[in-house]
């Protein structure tokens, strides 16, 4: 599942593939921008902000998100795919390597001076170089009443945690997910534990929240419902939590996971 540790790893793979080379081949296949070509445009870099990719190539950003599909992944040139070529999106060529974004979420070319139309909304980054604790504890604090489930998986609170982290958080912090914001405590520990855990398995191909490195261990609460607690023993459960459904914007609901008894 794609989240900001995901996004991060990609980022580093394309920039350490791409960056300093001159394009000679660039297919956008999304009607809105296929006529946009950065044939002969140098890639300077590409980074994650959250969990959205920026690639700067020449004075343009392509910015893309991978929400639950997507993937970039890269090929010596002329290499085999390993989607199906209908799932493309974009296709970058240079004299050794091609990048090719599948299924992606969001995928748009902009100005580089005008990046932050796209993600200027966002809240601190956790695996940023400005990471901002301070600013994220005051966004955390203005969500008053909000459920903390839901807070700290709004982007505009903090950018990079997804479903997964929204779970194991919770379990970690012994807090029902369903708590308000203004009725949890020490909420710079909320704020410290966020940034350790993800901080922790942004290099790991595999996310481990137990410390316990053996495939299908590595989490507490998150996919395991009906599953024993593996602190107490009690079944896990699992309900749909998401804010209100806002009108033009459909539900926010997502699947999350608590232990009954570890959890309140």
């Amino acid at each position: 599942m794609p989240e900001g540790d995901t996004v991060y790893q990609a980022a580093r793979r394309l920039d350490a593939a791409l960056r300093g080379k001159v394009l000679t081949g660039c297919d956008v296949r999304v009607p809105r921008f296929a006529t946009v070509d950065l044939t002969g445009q140098t890639v300077h870099e590409v980074v994650s902000r959250g969990k959205h990719l920026l690639m700067r190539v020449g004075e343009s950003t392509i910015h893309s998100h991978l929400k639950m599909e997507g993937v970039w992944q890269v090929y010596p040139t002329g290499g085999r795919w390993r989607r199906p070529a209908h799932e493309a999106r974009i296709v970058l060529d240079t004299a050794d390597v091609q990048a090719v974004g599948f299924a992606l979420g969001v995928l748009e070319i902009l100005p580089t001076a005008d990046e932050d139309d796209a993600v200027g909304y966002l809240g601190p980054d956790l695996l940023g170089p400005d990471w901002d604790a301070a600013e994220a504890e005051r966004r955390l604090r203005a969500e008053g009443s909000r459920p903390i489930g839901i807070a700290i998986l709004d982007q505009r609170v903090m950018a990079g945690l997804g479903n997964v982290y929204r779970s194991e958080i919770c379990f970690l912090r012994g807090v029902l997910p369903t708590r308000p914001v203004d009725a949890t405590p020490d909420l710079p520990a909320w704020i410290d534990l966020s940034r350790r855990v993800i901080v922790a398995n942004r290099d790991r191909p595999e996310r481990i929240f137990t410390g316990n490195t053996r495939r299908g261990q590595g989490t507490w609460v998150y996919g395991r419902a009906g599953k024993p607690c593996r602190r107490c023993g009690t079944p896990i459960r699992m309900e749909w939590l998401g804010d209100p459904v806002v009108e033009g914007r459909g539900s926010t609901d997502r699947q999350a996971f608590w232990c009954p008894r570890c959890q309140n």
